[in-house]
């Protein structure tokens, strides 16, 4: 306190120490409020036992160093990072000691700009104050992480001693373990380090069992991410009562007498969307996309809600799914089953004999599906001439909307997905490319045009709109670009309208399929990444104006803001359910306000739930190619750096790194603006989109990480670190359910 505003000497009133407790600017010990209040000899005395009593009172903590008000925090404190909420970080106390009377207080941490920097797990000095709606704290600096989510494998050396090797692939060197704890060599563990030496020994906290075990990969994308991947039971039994509310056509429109097809992959586990079509008389079709009102039973201020929307999406890993929604709504009643009543937002499309969507309106439907039809099946009854009149209509009105989609002329890049095959026993038997069908197109066309429909509704009600944005390239990129094809001979000129027209002409120009796998990777590496956002870019990749998720709303919380959004929008309003249920199935003031908060905490949490699947795929990738070890395969180059280049395996994926230092003893220099590796005696050139054949030299499924040679340089590349990871022991691995992923067919994936 300023001297003018010190209080008289003699010992302070309870009140006055909690107040100086609350607002010392530094951490509040007896040493502390002695000198603040001016105390001396028996009147620290006094002040000891007072500060005794105020603690038993539960007044204070206990502590002799350092106080603070019980239930309450000091005015600068340590906090470590637990959560992102809606793009705010959530954090507790670093060093507090619970009890059972006195949880961690919950603080949100507020931070400069939209949207969250800090990550689960970081430690933040900051300055905290208490407000009527709970705890809030303003970063001051962002302290050094102590790593508390390492992950690893337990190993040892030749000499016994225990070390910690890390399943990030970023990470190159072990760690010794210290502490080992209850954990034994070769299981997968939690550890924290100990020390502040450049390389600390690390303390087992958790042992989460056999690394190449059934769902061992999922189960450590889900710890580095920070995956929320379980559902508390108040929220479960919450799920359960609202599963129950009753459905009456009374309310909705009945749809139940069309043949509504749900068309899907063979082993989907939920079903969001299902379609219809029928000839209008004038060349055109009359079609339905009918998708799971999740709306209806997810509402706002439900605890059901406030865990979807940090989840975010749901994350779909080789062997299990992370649910955005309990299992009761996203595999039971909100899923589209067969034979069965459900609840549907209906989006009726008019298609004109251009396949252009004329017109469409919404509604909420009461639906049930005439069959789910996997996607092979789907195509072979047509191929072989035996579908039935509603696929048939189906593929004829797809037919109008590809050519409207042609005239569009949206980006044509085919980007092949791996998809991990099973046997009955749950072992992988086969990592190959998913094969892309007409059934795969019809389904993603009927999507796209809902999507747009659905943004363009809301556009005409002039309500909030959650829009799937993809920005034209950036400057920088095109001129990136622009450098690179200029290595072709090819010109790209800055002062023209950039549109995906101009890529896909660009590469169907070229006739030599090296070179073309050459362009199409720069033009790839040019694109922007999509993100959700209350303010409309328009969708470059898809050639569209405006665009909205609105088909996925059992796996996507942007989808179900736009349902939100129609509800309000086109009066679509349910009569209020029985029970303590929220009534209200629309947008929530809060995000009626404010749709930029929620849109970039769900585009963070689909970029997390990217990198977490893809991550998972190449550790299975790596499982399936380590028996392999010593094979020459055909590759195709992927990217250059300095220090060497990435190839993959042609018609598997598994991206690998060839070390500059492995291509023999020549010098190579490197070319940036033509991604290329030339060497400087005989002009051996490496660049993006090559074919050659390479030698895999080691496969490592903990980390996913692949090291290829060139096929005459067999022996060449040393292991790294110390131990060398673990072997297979015995263990099988299981599979992968996916859907199709295209950037020139978005409707259905994340584009």
């Amino acid at each position: 306190m300023p001297a003018k505003n010190r209080p008289a000497p003699g010992l302070p009133t309870r009140k006055q120490i909690l107040d100086f407790i609350q607002n010392s600017p530094v951490p509040a010990g007896k040493r502390e409020i002695s000198r603040e209040f001016g105390l001396k000899g028996n009147e620290k005395i006094q002040l000891k036992a007072l500060l005794k009593d105020m603690a038993e009172e539960g007044l204070i903590d206990g502590k002799r160093t350092a106080f603070h008000k019980m239930g309450g925090l000091p005015k600068v404190t340590v906090l470590r990072v637990i959560d992102i909420d809606e793009g705010e970080a959530i954090a507790v106390p670093d060093t507090w000691q619970p009890d059972d009377a006195t949880p961690p207080p919950r603080i949100r941490l507020v931070e400069k700009g939209r949207g969250s920097a800090l990550r689960k797990g970081d430690r933040v000095l900051s300055r905290t104050e208490e407000t009527g709606t709970g705890w809030r704290a303003y970063p001051m600096k962002k302290l050094e992480l102590r790593a508390d989510q390492i992950l690893g494998v337990v190993e040892v050396d030749g000499s016994g001693k225990p070390w910690l090797a890390p399943v990030d692939k970023r990470i190159r060197n072990s760690s010794p373990i210290s502490d080992i704890g209850e954990a034994k060599v070769g299981e997968l563990v939690l550890g924290v380090p100990i020390g502040r030496s450049a390389r600390p020994s690390i303390k087992v906290t958790e042992v989460l069992g056999e690394p190449l075990a059934p769902k061992a990969f999922s189960l450590i994308a889900i710890h580095k991410h920070g995956i929320p991947n379980h559902f508390g039971e108040e929220l479960l039994a919450e799920a359960e009562a609202v599963a129950r509310m009753p459905l009456s056509p009374d309310h909705r429109e009945d749809l139940r007498h069309l043949p509504i097809v749900a068309i899907d992959p063979s082993d989907a586990r939920d079903h969001d969307d299902a379609i219809w079509a029928q000839p209008d008389g004038a060349g055109g079709f009359d079609a339905l996309v009918a998708i799971a009102d999740v709306s209806f039973y997810v509402r706002p201020g439900s605890e059901i809600d406030r865990e979807a929307r940090r989840r975010g999406n749901s994350v779909y890993f080789p062997d299990r799914v992370v649910p955005m929604l309990p299992e009761v709504l996203s595999a039971d009643v909100c899923s589209l089953r067969s034979g069965e009543d459900r609840a549907a937002m209906a989006c009726h499309l008019k298609i004109d004999a251009q396949g252009k969507v004329v017109d469409w309106r919404f509604t909420r439907a009461l639906v049930r599906i005439h069959e789910v039809v996997a996607y092979e099946e789907a195509q072979a009854r047509i191929d072989e001439g035996r579908a039935e009149e509603h696929l048939q209509s189906l593929w004829a009105a797809w037919r109008l909307l590809a050519k409207a989609r042609d005239a569009r002329d949206p980006l044509e890049l085919e980007l092949p997905e791996r998809r991990v095959k099973l046997d009955d026993e749950g072992r992988i038997t086969e990592i190959a490319i998913r094969e892309r069908l007409d059934a795969h197109r019809v389904v993603e066309d009927f999507m796209i045009a809902a999507n747009v429909a659905a943004a363009k509704a809301l556009e005409a009600k002039v309500a909030p709109v959650v829009y799937r944005i993809h920005e034209t390239p950036s400057r920088e990129k095109l001129m990136a670009l622009k450098d690179y094809l200029a290595t072709f001979g090819k010109k790209l000129a800055m002062g023209q309208v950039i549109t995906p027209g101009l890529f896909n002409r660009m590469l169907k120009d070229i006739a030599d399929e090296t070179e073309k796998a050459l362009i199409m990777e720069a033009v790839l590496r040019s694109q922007t990444q999509a993100y959700y956002g209350p303010s409309n870019a328009g969708h470059f990749g898809l050639a569209l104006a405006s665009y909205a998720h609105f088909t996925s709303p059992i796996r996507r919380y942007a989808d179900l803001l736009v349902h939100r959004a129609l509800v309000d929008g086109y009066g679509l309003e349910q009569p209020k359910p029985k029970g303590s249920i929220p009534a209200h199935s629309g947008l929530s003031e809060r995000d009626r306000e404010d749709l930029g908060r929620i849109s970039d905490a769900i585009s963070q949490a689909e970029r997390r739930a990217m990198e977490a699947e893809r991550e998972t795929i190449d550790r299975y990738v790596a499982a399936w190619l380590a028996s392999r070890v010593g094979e020459v395969f055909e590759t195709r180059i992927t990217g250059v750096q300095k220090f060497g280049f990435f190839a993959t395996i042609i018609g598997l994926g598994g991206d690998g790194l060839v070390p500059v230092s492995t291509l023999g003893d020549e010098r190579f220099a490197y070319d940036d603006k033509a991604q290329m590796l030339i060497g400087e005696q005989t002009g051996t050139t490496y660049a993006i989109g090559q074919i050659l054949k390479l030698r895999l030299a080691e496969a490592n499924p903990l980390t996913g990480a692949l090291k290829y040679e060139l096929e005459e340089g067999a022996g060449r590349i040393e292991p790294r670190g110390a131990p060398q990871p673990l072997k297979k022991r015995g263990k099988h691995l299981v599979g992968h359910r996916g859907r199709p992923k295209n950037i020139r067919h978005q409707g259905r994936g994340r584009r």
